[in-house]
């Protein structure tokens, strides 16, 4: 079963629980070092009350143990199955400041997409496996990552964005400089089995965006220059959405390459 008041605060009295158990150590521990200084110097009264304050504190231990582990009653794969434990993203971010936006299987926080993989007790940031599920750690985890900004390198998502278009085209038989969709670019840029599991929609409309932001739309000695087609398209199946760096949520639907200087 899972804590019906939510993930966050069953981690929360947990930690409260054991933070008693480790107050009753150290104690546990002084009495320990008294009965041992007691029988090193043959002061056996000392010994023996340092002996039976130790047995107390052992048992008194014990049930602060058991019940931080009876506290502890969370089905965690139920809890991450679940939309709760999203949900408790959610907001949690809300509370810290923080935007992120659910977008199917997937919380986008610019500039991470975080997926919850609950048999694998489990989170993945941009590919990386996280363990740390509670939700306000994850959710400074994910504005540290804001703070530190994206590693993207614009130049080589072009090309691919120009080679994904050329194909697009020519299979739709449109002519150069035509506006196609993005879907459709995504399409053949994971024809490969299992590509579009490995690189997904929304890592696909987070690297637009990022591109976007950067400003580049020729590369050296392509004679082509990116112009992203909007219009009503954004109101039209097939759009693609992402988180802006504001936090706002963020949308592509075509593109066109012309050719440079043939506007």
């Amino acid at each position: 079963m899972h804590q019906p008041d939510g993930f966050e605060a069953a981690l929360a009295r947990t930690e409260s629980d054991l933070g008693s158990a480790a107050r009753s150590t150290a104690t546990l521990l002084r009495e320990l070092r008294r009965a041992r200084t007691a029988a090193s110097l043959g002061q056996v009264r000392d010994l023996r009350r340092a002996l039976d304050g130790a047995q107390e504190l052992t048992q008194q231990l014990a049930e602060q143990v058991e019940q931080a582990r009876q506290g502890y009653a969370v089905d965690e794969i139920a809890v991450l199955s679940s939309g709760d434990y999203r949900q408790e993203l959610l907001a949690a971010a809300s509370a810290a400041g923080v935007s992120m936006f659910e977008e199917d299987e997937r919380l986008l926080c610019y500039p991470s997409l975080v997926r919850v993989l609950p048999a694998e007790l489990a989170l993945d940031i941009d590919r990386r496996r996280e363990r740390r599920l509670r939700p306000s750690v994850v959710v400074e985890l994910l504005a540290a990552a804001q703070r530190r900004g994206p590693r993207f390198r614009p130049e080589p998502f072009l090309r691919s964005l120009l080679s994904g278009y050329e194909l697009v085209t020519a299979q739709q038989h449109k002519a150069a400089g035509a506006v196609v969709r993005l879907l459709d670019v995504y399409g053949v840029l994971t024809l490969l089995p299992g590509q579009t599991k490995d690189y997904s929609k929304q890592e696909f409309a987070r690297d637009l965006y990022l591109l976007d932001q950067s400003g580049l739309t020729a590369l050296v000695g392509a004679g082509r220059r990116l112009r992203w087609a909007a219009s009503t398209g954004t109101r039209q199946p097939g759009v693609l959405t992402t988180v802006a760096r504001s936090g706002q949520q963020q949308r592509y639907w075509g593109i066109a390459f012309e050719e440079v200087g043939g506007d």
